[in-house]
């Protein structure tokens, strides 16, 4: 089964992007582990508005198939590119799941995060904390409705300032498992 591993780039306050959106004060000025981290994926999960952003900005992730998670966008003539509807949303995930491949990398948003995460179907967090303090903007964990246990992977610091950590999520004890014996 394949592994879903959240990486996102967060400034020392949680935010993921600043009060207006922005994203000016991630350090791009090396590759912070990236390179190994694209190895290790081979798909990406994706919510509507960050699709919207990356396709504005013309990013692209060569050989990644890329899932949209969206109930307003159509799906385009794209190969690389399948939108999902949440009408479909667990019989979709389950089938990418169990699916050959590589990890999935949970690229964003945040809601979407939230969604994935209430489902357990998180099971890294590969956080890029940038030494910024922004004071506000979008959180990066502002819907969850419980706590989550995390387990220390591995942490890298950068001469820049940069600390990249990453945990597996601990599992949770689901009610639903609870109703089915």
């Amino acid at each position: 089964m394949r592994k879903i591993i959240l990486n996102v780039a967060v400034t020392l306050d949680g935010f993921i992007e600043g009060p207006n959106g922005e994203y000016d004060w991630c350090l791009t000025d090396q590759d912070y582990g990236m390179a190994a981290f694209f190895e290790e994926t081979d798909a990406i999960f994706i919510g509507r508005k960050s699709y919207e952003l990356i396709k504005a900005e013309d990013y692209s992730f060569p050989g990644k198939k890329m899932y949209v998670f969206s109930d307003t966008l159509t799906p385009g003539k794209n190969e690389d590119v399948e939108v999902i509807p949440s009408t479909n949303f667990d019989h979709a995930i389950d089938g990418i799941l169990n699916e050959a491949g590589k990890s999935i990398w949970m690229f964003g948003g945040a809601s979407l995060l939230s969604a994935f995460i209430k489902k357990n179907l998180v099971a890294e967090v590969l956080l890029s904390v940038h030494p910024v303090i922004l004071g506000s903007g979008k959180p990066l964990f502002g819907n969850l409705e419980q706590k989550l246990d995390l387990e220390l992977i591995s942490q890298q610091t950068y001469n820049t300032g940069l600390v990249q950590l990453r945990y597996s999520i601990k599992p949770r004890f689901n009610m639903d498992m609870l109703n089915l014996l």
